[in-house]
């Protein structure tokens, strides 16, 4: 059966990674000292730290806008919190 090369061209560039996007951030103090902190607590480089906060604040941001809470429960005591972002 042959093939289009559209189609070949396509599933070889489906099949590369794509590059990384590059951006240079300017972090207020606290964000400084929260990104350290996380650092230090978790092993991880700042580059995983910022992708995972961004990808973490893409899927709170898309609950909110479906209509969601973000509630935090305290397995301990059952207390809960409603997480709002501003």
């Amino acid at each position: 059966m042959a093939t289009s090369a559209g189609s070949k061209a396509a599933r070889e560039s489906s099949s590369q990674p794509l590059p990384a996007e590059r951006i240079t951030v300017a972090l207020i103090p606290k964000a400084g000292e929260d990104l350290q902190h996380l650092q230090d607590r978790t092993g991880l480089s700042k580059t995983d730290i910022v992708n995972r906060a961004i990808s973490l604040y893409e899927f709170f941001n898309a609950q909110v806008v479906a209509g969601n809470d973000l509630i935090i429960r305290d397995p301990r005591t059952g207390e809960t919190q409603l997480v709002r972002f501003l």
